[in-house]
């Protein structure tokens, strides 16, 4: 059997959605695993979950706030009583940055970020932590570029995954004993249909093509490309397989060379 290959183990991914979400719920099933689908959209993780199960694997889809308790354990319960054990936590749930200076982002806003971004994914992690020891099993944190650079407008952000990076490397350590790996994905701008859609939007707002803004966001890249969703998720699996065995408590970054960290 593969070493990238999840035959047999369950995968649960919060923060289902359009972009990443998605692609990480479909590469999962892909690879043999069957997916527990967590989001606060029921009918978004409904079609994640046709098209994993026309792949041939299950899915159990949850429709759940990591911000409330209660929905956190009821999603630790269903997705225990179904599949009897989980071997990977993808924490992908995010809010959108507030996009404005520190000095006129509303405090609520902070908070609410903060909530979500850190809070949530240590919410779910600890409700299920018990299975993931039994499993000797992994956690893969999506955190972003912001946390290599300090942009206007995207302080806000910085400081919900600045502290999502300082408590995964945090757990790393505390679960580490207990045979279980903690690790982030840093990814860059994301190339896909939800990017193209904003690159779309700001063409008509500025002027110019898609093409020229691609280029624009590229250029301070190695590669002079971006980095696409599938990329992305590919390094989430390694992260999460047999192959990374040996690493917890670290941070991957996917930005095509956009950063050195």
């Amino acid at each position: 059997m593969s070493l990238l290959a999840f035959e047999g183990k369950v995968v649960v991914v919060s923060g289902i959605g359009p972009g990443l979400g998605a692609t990480l719920a479909t590469k999962f099933a892909a690879a043999g695993a069957d997916v527990v689908l967590a989001a606060r959209t029921q009918s978004r993780l409904d079609e994640v979950a046709e098209q994993i199960a026309a792949a041939g694997r299950k899915a159990l889809a949850v429709a759940t706030d990591i911000t409330d308790e209660a929905s956190v354990a009821n999603l630790v319960e269903r997705a225990t009583e179904t599949f009897g054990g989980i071997d990977v936590l993808v924490n992908n749930a995010f809010s959108i940055p507030s996009m404005k200076s520190l000095e006129k982002t509303d405090y609520q806003h902070i908070r609410d970020s903060v909530e979500l971004t850190v809070v949530g994914t240590l919410r779910l992690t600890q409700g299920l932590a018990g299975a993931l020891a039994a499993a000797k099993g992994s956690v893969v944190n999506i955190n972003s570029m912001v946390i290599r650079h300090s942009q206007i407008r995207y302080g806000s952000y910085k400081i919900a995954k600045a502290a999502l990076l300082a408590m995964s490397q945090s757990l790393a350590t505390e679960l580490g004993p207990q045979g279980v790996r903690v690790n982030s994905v840093v990814p860059g701008y994301m190339w896909g249909e939800n990017l193209k859609g904003y690159f779309e939007h700001q063409a008509k707002k500025y002027g110019g093509t898609v093409e020229q803004i691609y280029e624009y966001t590229a250029a301070n890249s190695d590669l002079k490309r971006l980095p696409t969703t599938d990329e992305v998720a590919h390094a989430v699996l390694f992260l999460a397989s047999d192959l990374a065995s040996g690493i917890t408590g670290q941070a991957l970054d996917v930005n095509c060379g956009e950063f050195h960290a």
